[in-house]
Formats: C-alpha cells, sequence, structure tokens
C-alpha cells in the first residue's frame, strides 16, 4: 500500500494500490482535465481546505452506489411528495446549491471541512462545461400563485459522466429536502437509463435511501469504457 505525490504531469497511480481508506494520492491540481480524469476512473478529490494542503485523493476499492431502480422511497416521503409542497429542478440554481452544501449548519467553519472555495469554484467550472449538475430543493412563499418569492430549502450536487451521477454533497434547511432531491435524481436517471449514482461512502442516511456496497471493479464494469 502507498500514497503518491502527483506532480504537474496529468496521471493517477493504479487504483489498487492505495491505502485501506482509499487514500491513493495527494497533490496535483483542481483542473477540469484532472477532475474529469480522476472521475473516469473512480477517484475523487477529499481533503480539508481549513489547513491549507494539498488535494488528496481517494478511489476506495468498495464503493458504496445507489442504483436508481432500487431507490428507497418510505411512507412518510410519499406522503409529502404528494403533499406537493416543494418544487424540484435541475440545474436551476447551481451556485445556491453548492454554496449551500458548503455552508448549512455552519459545515464551513467545522474542523475538516473540505468544501471550500477552490473546490467551489472548480467545480462550479464543472458545471459551466456541462459536467457538473444541481437537484434544487424549492419552497414557495404562501402568498406565492406564480412562482415568485420561492426560497431554495435543499439539494445535491455532482458530476455527470457517462451514464453515472457522482454524487458530491447535499443539503437541508427543512426536513427530508435532501431525501426529496435524492428521490428525484434517481427517478430522472432512472428514465435516462442511468447506471448508479455514486456515494463515496456509506452513511445511514444513504443507506437508508437503498445504498448498497459493489466492488471496484464491478463500479468500473458498470461504468464502462470511456
Amino acid at each position: 500500500m502507498a500514497v503518491y505525490q502527483l506532480d504537474d504531469e496529468l496521471w493517477f497511480p493504479a487504483p489498487h494500490q492505495g491505502e485501506d481508506d482509499g487514500l491513493i494520492a495527494v497533490g496535483g491540481d483542481l483542473s477540469v482535465r484532472r477532475l474529469l480524469l480522476a472521475y473516469r476512473h473512480g477517484f475523487f478529490p477529499w481533503f480539508s481546505f481549513q489547513s491549507g494542503c494539498q488535494p488528496h485523493w481517494y478511489c476506495p476499492m468498495d464503493r458504496f452506489v445507489i442504483f436508481p431502480s432500487e431507490i428507497h422511497v418510505s411512507h412518510s416521503m410519499r406522503q409529502l411528495m404528494r403533499q406537493q409542497r416543494y418544487e424540484l429542478t435541475i440545474n436551476n440554481d447551481f451556485s445556491g446549491v453548492i454554496n449551500g452544501c458548503a455552508k448549512a449548519d455552519g459545515r464551513f467553519l467545522e474542523s475538516g471541512a473540505w468544501l471550500g472555495p477552490d473546490i467551489v469554484e472548480a467545480y462550479t467550472r464543472l458545471h459551466r462545461l456541462g459536467y457538473a449538475a444541481s437537484v434544487e430543493v424549492w419552497e414557495r412563499a404562501a402568498d406565492s400563485d406564480n412562482g415568485q418569492g420561492r426560497r431554495l430549502v435543499g439539494g445535491l450536487y455532482g458530476v455527470v459522466l457517462r451514464n453515472a451521477f457522482f454524487g458530491e454533497s447535499m443539503f437541508s434547511l427543512v426536513p427530508s429536502a435532501s431525501k426529496l432531491a435524492l428521490i428525484h435524481l434517481a427517478c430522472t436517471l432512472e428514465d435516462l437509463g442511468a447506471c448508479f449514482i455514486d456515494c463515496q461512502f456509506e452513511t445511514p442516511h444513504l443507506k437508508s435511501m437503498g445504498g448498497r456496497h459493489i466492488t471496484y471493479d464491478e463500479y468500473m464494469q458498470q461504468l464502462g469504457p470511456f
């Protein structure tokens, strides 16, 4: 097992050689070309921006994903969806979502926070080029009949390549907003024939939504060649 030092050249080491937690390389940059190369091979950056350290690149051999057809929608979520209290959109406010993910609940100030200005700028560039997308959850003002005065109350964003969505972060300002966003994403991806949502790491929240583990080799087989 080893952790490699990246340089200005555009490359990544063989993914099977990383640490048990998936860390395999440090350094390099967050350019569009490097990020696209990373995601095409199952790598993603994750590091504390407050410490001023260089990018850390992870590629776990055990992958946690949600297959769109397997998204779990609980009875309570079905009830919430039927109430139509919230409006869901895609790519309507990428900036609002990524900054919401960065700052909701004071995340930006926490020790080890990773979604800093460099990450926001890098993924905004990806979005402008069509490689990153957002799902928004809106709450309309009580006196609004035409969609004006709505408030962004949750959402998620991630990278879009070929037939997969690589989830990066989500946030909620009201109960279950991120769940609504994830369900909307999964339904949209299923209609498009996408293969999976990469969740990166297991969490109780994502497991309850239908996430499960697959091997890196199966993950790459599902993703297909570029």
